[in-house]
């Protein structure tokens, strides 16, 4: 059976806290996440957990006690992950409905680093207002959940809804920018990619990449690549194109 992991906030410093007290340190895991394990999963005294920060900190642990709504924890390990590169930022055009939530979940559970919203010329939505903050917190708790599902120590970053400004500005900054478009001749699976640094690859909405839009990011140095020979939905272009990179950088 997997390891459930669950998020404590403070880990590092909890742990450099015990550790500094006694030989085998003891935590207690409170808060949204204690309740969770403790009414809803139903741990029991002497079965594994995993704690992480989402930074790369981890802290294997075994159950010590349940008590109603959280769990002390006896530690075996701690350790740290480093962070996998090059970093996969991925630019995501704000789709319809609920389909957003979707991208960003198998987006977290196949490994990208960064998802930003991208409010671009053909999305159909468009977050104003109190439905920007609500919509972005959204994805930032599908990421989190996901990110806990797959067993993920470094959680993905969503980042603040982004301008096509904004947008350019990370393709000029990137060690490698791609934007996925049907008409480009070059496939995806032939770009070079770098060692290090950050490939940062946009994903239309719907509507696809505007001329306008296309113009202004290979004037930032991206590259436009081709996914391949069939139409995928704006909220599984991006997972399929991460498997890609992921492959042929090495990180899967």
């Amino acid at each position: 059976m997997t390891v459930p992991v669950f998020l404590a906030d403070d880990l590092a410093d909890d742990l450099a806290d015990d550790l500094a007290d006694r030989a085998a340190a003891e935590l207690v895991l409170g808060g949204p996440e204690g309740r969770h394990a403790a009414a809803v999963r139903r741990l029991r005294a002497g079965e594994r957990v995993d704690l992480t920060d989402g930074a790369g900190v981890v802290a294997e642990c075994v159950v010590r006690e349940v008590l109603k709504d959280s769990l002390r924890l006896d530690v075996l390990a701690r350790y740290e992950v480093p962070a996998p590169t090059p970093r996969l930022v991925v630019v995501q055009g704000l789709p319809k409905g609920d389909r957003g939530e979707l991208a960003v979940e198998m987006m977290t559970e196949a490994g990208v680093d960064v998802i930003v919203p991208w409010s671009a010329s053909r999305s159909v939505t468009q977050w104003k207002g109190d439905r920007a903050a609500k919509a972005l917190g959204r994805w930032r708790s599908t990421a989190r959940e996901a990110g806990k599902q797959a067993r993920r120590f470094h959680l993905p970053e969503v980042a603040e809804l982004a301008s096509t400004a904004r947008v350019e500005a990370l393709l000029a900054q990137a060690a490698l920018g791609l934007v996925l478009h049907e008409e480009a001749e070059q496939p995806l699976s032939g770009a070079e990619l770098p060692v290090s640094g950050d490939i940062v690859m946009v994903v239309g909405p719907e509507g696809g990449v505007s001329e306008e839009e296309l113009a202004r990011f290979t004037a930032a140095k991206a590259l436009p690549v081709l996914l391949g020979p069939t139409v995928l939905r704006t909220s599984t272009a991006g997972v399929a194109a991460a498997a890609v990179l992921l492959t042929r950088s090495g990180r899967w």
